[in-house]
């Protein structure tokens, strides 16, 4: 039983198509690509080099030069929620990002969830869902147990726009409960405070473990200029909040440094202390290997045409170490591919929508189309999960769904009662669930497949998604439903009206698309993240890291006492 039987999976990129259908996908895929990394680099900029000059001329550091002081040398940033407010304006203004960059880094081979103002973005204010965005940040601290930190630079909310930052449920108040809820976990949080931190940006370091100050910084309820107003006083911000006044006197910051790179190296030296990543210990004496076959074929791999099929075991063997795997109930519900590998040496559970057209077993010699959940998938996928949420081990979801299977048939089965039963397990897990919409996140196998409503760590998004309740024709033909006859097509034989029918219809199916487009997903925090299919090992191993990091805070089994050996000895043949 203690045995993992996991074994060889996919084959060479040249095995599985053919030269020509690689080339055309590697191209389609460059372009989205390029757009992909176009944009990125637009909200990296922030407002541009005029303001990142001024921040230089104050003796500061922009907000990603800290970043990348404050990382491990020759490690990665994971930035998440880089297109929030992406295509919005905010008067004739735009906020790249929020005004918020919010990454996992690397500091002391600690994996940290960092939460950063962009200072070259209306000196870091608070933009309409920039509270929401380092809300999400301190949730996914808070769900992996990662240390935060917080470079706080903010001259609290961009105040025309404070309608839609300042009230509501998520609103910036809510960002001090998550203060308070991350130290209440336990979760340590470092920050360090480099500028203007008024109102809000004075409040959101306060509740931290350890608070550095430079020089240039200060934190005041109220800023310099509405005191003048309100009691005739004429005080600089720092006479109000600077370090003097909080490391001296009020003891709401614990050290004053004299610059931005000494507040990095400091608060690099605090993360130190928190403890090591736990990782090691739970990969049981295993190595970390490389998948046998490139990340970069995932390309190539899954075509952007929805309507195109790929192998689903060619995709993990991509992900996993040594492309070795251990599928689960492989007879069983076979549109659903659930079980185990490792990556980064670590046991990761997987479940993937396989794609084409399968046997239909409750059928003899018909055949159904995969991409849809039907009662046995459901099922297995089902108690897969609730083995995983068992023996501990956190689970990545792979989704290119269309939806449950609808119809008389499916409702006698009781899909209802089994796809519920799913959102039950999904909404009750308590390990650590990724979401990764591969390319059709469609309906409510959206929701059962572990999607943004029910709460994954992480939700990452490709150019190729498309997330929506169903596509823009489908959507359209039923809009216009009682204008159609028994075959779709239009009923009417007055030309004015079917000009007028068509031209709806076309409208509503190209609002639908633009719908489905996963920057707007992003921009509206749909989604956490858009990534390049070559770099979805990279996040996997990310995810296993930052899952296995935190000791004590959640018990993963030893590999036998797992609940998996259980469900597969009761699916093996007899005698």
């Amino acid at each position: 039983m203690a045995h993992v039987p996991l074994i060889p999976i996919g084959r060479d990129l040249g095995s599985v198509q053919d030269q020509k259908s690689t080339q055309k996908q590697r191209a389609g895929a460059a372009e989205l690509e390029a757009t992909l990394a176009e944009r990125r680099a637009a909200v990296e900029a922030g407002w541009g080099e005029k303001y990142a000059d001024r921040v230089h001329q104050k003796g500061k550091l922009t907000t990603r030069e800290r970043l990348e002081l404050l990382k491990d040398e020759g490690s990665r940033l994971f930035e998440v929620g880089t297109f929030v407010n992406h295509g919005r304006l905010f008067g004739k203004l735009e906020s790249p990002g929020a005004g918020v960059v919010t990454v996992f880094a690397k500091v002391h081979d600690r994996w940290t969830i960092v939460i950063a103002n962009d200072n070259t973005v209306a000196s870091g204010s608070w933009w309409p869902l920039s509270p929401e965005k380092i809300e999400r940040a301190q949730e996914m601290a808070l769900r992996l147990k990662l240390p935060v930190v917080y470079l706080v630079d903010c001259s609290g909310l961009y105040l025309p726009e404070q309608g839609r930052s300042f009230p509501g449920r998520t609103g910036a108040g809510h960002i001090f409960k998550k203060n308070s809820e991350l130290s209440a976990a336990g979760v340590p949080q470092i920050a360090g405070v480099f500028g203007d931190c008024i109102a809000g940006g004075g409040y959101m370091p306060i509740i931290s473990d350890r608070v550095y100050m430079t020089e240039n910084a200060y934190m005041v309820i109220a800023g310099a200029a509405l005191i003048k107003g309100a009691k005739s006083l004429h005080l600089s911000s720092l006479d109000i909040g600077g370090p003097e006044v909080h490391v001296h006197q009020s003891g709401c910051a614990d050290e004053r440094v004299p610059d931005d790179a000494t507040a990095i190296r400091c608060i690099r030296r605090e993360v130190q202390g928190v403890g090591s990543s736990s990782a090691a210990y739970y990969r049981f004496g295993a190595g970390q290997l490389p998948p046998a076959y490139e990340a970069s074929d995932l390309a190539a791999l899954v075509p952007a045409d929805h309507r195109m099929t790929y192998s689903a075991e060619e995709v993990l063997a991509r992900l996993v170490d040594g492309s070795l795997f251990w599928e689960m109930l492989p007879e069983r519900g076979k549109e659903m591919l659930v079980g185990v590998g490792r990556v980064s040496g670590l046991y990761m559970g997987f479940v993937i929508n396989r794609q084409g057209i399968l046997d239909d077993p409750e059928h003899h010699g018909a055949k159904k189309p995969a991409g849809i959940l039907y009662k046995e998938g459901i099922a297995k996928t089902a108690a897969f999960s609730r083995a995983c949420e068992a023996d501990g081990i956190p689970i990545v979801w792979l989704q290119d769904v269309s939806g449950f299977d609808i119809g008389v048939e499916a409702e006698r089965l009781g899909l209802l009662g089994y796809g519920s039963s799913l959102i039950y397990t999904n909404s009750t897990n308590t390990v650590p669930m990724f979401t990764v919409l591969l390319r059709k996140a469609s309906g409510a196998g959206y929701y059962a497949m572990a999607g943004h409503p029910y709460e994954p760590v992480v939700q990452l998004s490709t150019p190729i998604t498309r997330q929506a309740v169903m596509e823009g024709r489908t959507l359209a033909i039923a809009a216009f439903n009682t204008k159609l006859d028994d075959d779709f097509e239009i009923a009417s034989d007055d030309p004015e009206e079917r000009a007028e029918i068509e031209a709806g219809m076309r409208a509503t199916e190209a609002r639908i698309e633009a719908d489905m487009d996963p920057y707007k997903a992003a921009a509206q925090m749909d989604t956490d993240e858009i990534v390049e299919l070559g770099d979805l090992r990279a996040w996997c191993e990310l995810f296993a890291e930052t899952s296995y990091q935190a000791m004590g805070t959640r018990r993963v089994k030893n590999p036998r006492i797992w609940s998996l050996h259980d469900i597969a000895a009761l699916s093996e043949p007899r005698g």
